[in-house]
C-alpha cells in the first residue's frame, strides 16, 4: 500500500487552498516539506474533505448507477461502453481508484487526529467522523481491510488487514470517542470556521451527522442479527445510545467554493456536466437513461408515474427515453435519441455536493424503527425520504404549485398513489424493507448510487435486472483488492480470483 505521508500532507494543504481561503498555506517554513508541527488541523481540514468527497462523487457513484440499472451508454456515439461493468468482468483493476484515493485521501484526517497542535479537538473530532464515514465504504466494498496499522505514515508501508467486522466496531468507537471530544471541548478549544466545507463549523450539526453514520454502520449489520445472536446483543446495546439522538434531516453537503474554473467545478458537475467553456464533457454525452429506470419510473412497470423521472434525465422528442443495459446500436430497440442526465443532478459547477443525504439518513430511521431498534414512525419517516428527494430535485410538494393540472406531478399525489403499490408505497408492502430499499433507489439515483448497490447485496431488493449481455447471472457482493495491492502490499493482502467478487462476502451479507 502506497503511504508516503509527506506527500499526503501536501496533498491536503494545496487541496485546501486550491477551493478556499488563501491564507491556508501562511506557514512560514519551506511549503515543500511540512511536517505535523508545522501544519494544524485548520489548515488540513478543507482539503481533506474537498478531496475524498471527489471519489465519492464521480468513481464510486458512477459505479453504483451502472450496476443498479440507472445509467445506460450512449450506443448511438460510443461503441463499448460500460463492457466490463455490464458484463460483469470484476479484476484488481477494476475501478481500482475506488481503494487507492480513499485510503490516500483518508490519511489526511489522520494527520489532523495525529497533529500535536493543541487546541484542536472539534477539528479532530470530524477528521475522526470523516474517517469512518469512508472507511466504512472501504469494509462494505471489500470486507477485510487494513486499519489499524493503514494510517502509519511512512512506517505503515505494509499494512496487515484487519477483520471486517471488527473494523465496524472500532469505528462505532471512533464515532463515540468524536462525540465525546465534542461535547467535552471547552473554551480554549479553537473556533472551527470557515474551513469546515460542510458545517461551517456548526458542530452540533456534526453531533447529528456522527449519530446518522453510527445509525448506518447499526443497520448495515441488521440482517445478520437476524442469526447471530452476539450481534443482535450487540446492535441492541449500540442503538439504546441512539434512542431520542438527532438525526439529518437536511442533506448534509459539501462546497468549499465550487466555481466555474479549471480544477474548482463540483467533481460531480465537471464529471458528468459541462467543461468550463460551456461543451458538455464527454461522459455527459456518454452516459444516459437506462431503458429500467426510465420503465420503472414511467409508470411502466409499476403503474406509478414518478416525476421524478424528468429531473433525472432530460426529455428528448417530449419524453425520457433509456436504452436497455447491454445491447448496441444495431439492436431496432435503441431510440434515435437517448436521454442525457437531467437538471435535477446537472445544476451548475458552484452546486452544492451530497455528502450524506436526508433522504437516506430518514429511511435508514424507518428501517430502524420497522426492525425494532429505535421507536418512532415508520411510515412517517418513510414519506419524508421521498419527500427529501423530492425536494432536492426541485419537484413541488403540491399541484397548486404547477402551471398543469397534471396530479401525477407533485409529491403528495405521487406518495398516495405509491401506497397502492406493493413494493414502491407503505400502505400496500407486506415488506416493509423491500418498499424502503426501493424507495432508497429511487432517491439516490445519480446522488449517492454506491449505497443502493451496498443495500441491494446486504437486503436482495429491489430486484433489479442485469444487463442482457451480462456473464453472470447476479451482480458481484463485493469489488476484489486493488492491483496496487499485489504491487505494494503483497505480503499482507489476501489472494483472490475473480470468481471471489461473487462467492465471498463482506461479513454483514448473509443474502449469499
Amino acid at each position: 500500500m502506497k503511504r508516503i505521508f509527506k506527500f499526503i500532507l501536501i496533498a491536503a494543504v494545496l487541496g485546501g487552498t486550491a477551493v478556499s481561503c488563501s491564507d491556508y498555506l501562511d506557514i512560514n517554513d519551506p511549503k515543500n516539506d511540512p511536517t505535523l508541527d508545522q501544519v494544524s488541523p485548520d489548515l488540513i481540514l478543507a482539503g481533506a474533505l474537498t478531496r475524498t468527497y471527489a471519489t465519492q462523487a464521480v468513481s464510486m457513484n458512477q459505479l453504483g448507477n451502472v450496476f443498479m440499472n440507472n445509467w445506460g451508454a450512449n450506443v448511438n456515439a460510443f461503441t463499448g461502453g460500460f463492457n466490463e461493468e455490464y458484463q460483469l468482468i470484476i479484476t484488481s483493476t477494476f475501478y481500482n481508484n475506488i481503494w487507492d484515493q480513499l485510503y490516500v485521501r483518508m490519511a489526511n484526517f489522520q494527520s489532523m487526529i495525529d497533529s500535536p497542535a493543541e487546541g484542536y479537538d472539534n477539528h479532530q473530532a470530524i477528521a475522526k467522523i470523516m474517517k469512518s464515514f469512508y472507511m466504512q465504504y472501504i469494509v462494505d466494498l471489500y470486507g477485510d481491510a487494513p486499519y489499524s496499522m493503514a494510517f502509519n505514515g511512512g512506517e505503515g508501508t505494509t499494512p496487515m488487514y484487519d477483520d471486517d467486522a471488527e473494523i465496524y466496531r472500532q469505528l462505532i468507537v471512533e464515532i463515540d470517542e468524536a462525540l465525546e471530544m465534542i461535547n467535552a471541548a471547552g473554551e480554549t478549544v479553537n473556533t472551527v470556521g470557515a474551513e469546515d466545507i460542510v458545517y461551517g463549523g456548526d458542530m452540533q450539526s456534526w453531533i447529528t451527522f456522527a449519530n446518522t453514520l453510527k445509525l448506518r454502520i447499526l443497520i448495515r449489520q441488521s440482517e445478520l442479527a437476524e442469526t447471530d445472536g452476539e450481534t443482535a446483543s450487540y446492535l441492541t446495546s449500540q442503538f439504546a445510545s441512539l434512542q431520542g439522538a438527532s438525526f439529518i434531516t437536511s442533506n448534509a453537503t459539501i462546497n468549499p467554493g465550487y466555481a466555474n474554473d479549471s480544477g474548482r467545478q463540483n467533481p460531480f458537475f465537471g464529471a458528468f456536466g459541462y467543461n468550463v467553456d460551456g461543451s458538455r464533457t464527454t461522459t455527459n454525452r456518454f452516459v444516459v437513461a437506462s431503458l429500467y429506470a426510465e420503465s420503472f419510473l414511467d409508470g411502466s412497470i409499476n403503474g406509478v408515474q414518478d416525476p421524478r423521472i424528468s429531473r433525472l434525465y432530460s426529455p428528448v422528442a417530449g419524453e425520457v427515453q433509456g436504452v436497455e443495459q447491454g445491447i448496441d446500436s444495431n439492436d431496432p430497440s435503441v431510440p434515435a435519441s437517448i436521454s442525457p442526465l437531467g437538471p435535477g443532478l446537472i445544476k451548475s459547477d458552484s452546486q452544492d455536493g451530497i455528502l450524506f443525504s436526508a433522504a437516506s439518513s430518514y429511511f435508514l430511521q424507518s428501517e430502524a424503527v420497522v426492525r425494532g431498534y429505535l421507536t418512532g414512525d415508520a411510515k412517517g419517516l418513510f414519506e419524508n425520504g421521498i419527500r427529501a428527494s423530492f425536494a432536492y430535485l426541485e419537484i413541488p410538494s403540491e399541484v397548486d404549485d404547477l402551471a398543469v393540472e397534471d396530479p401525477s406531478l407533485d409529491e403528495e399525489s405521487y406518495i398516495a398513489a405509491a401506497n397502492a403499490v406493493d413494493g414502491l408505497g407503505w400502505d400496500a408492502s407486506s415488506n416493509k424493507i423491500e418498499a424502503i430499499m426501493t424507495q432508497k433507489w429511487l432517491a439516490l439515483n445519480g446522488i449517492n448510487a454506491i449505497e443502493s448497490w451496498i443495500e441491494y447485496t446486504r437486503t436482495g431488493y429491489p430486484e433489479i435486472p442485469l444487463a442482457v449481455n451480462a456473464q453472470r447471472d447476479s451482480k458481484p457482493n463485493r469489488l476484489l483488492y486493488p492491483s496496487s495491492e499485489y504491487i505494494a502490499n503483497s505480503a499482507n493482502v489476501p489472494t483472490q480470483q475473480s470468481a471471489d467478487a461473487f462467492n465471498t462476502s463482506v461479513f454483514w451479507d448473509v443474502q449469499n
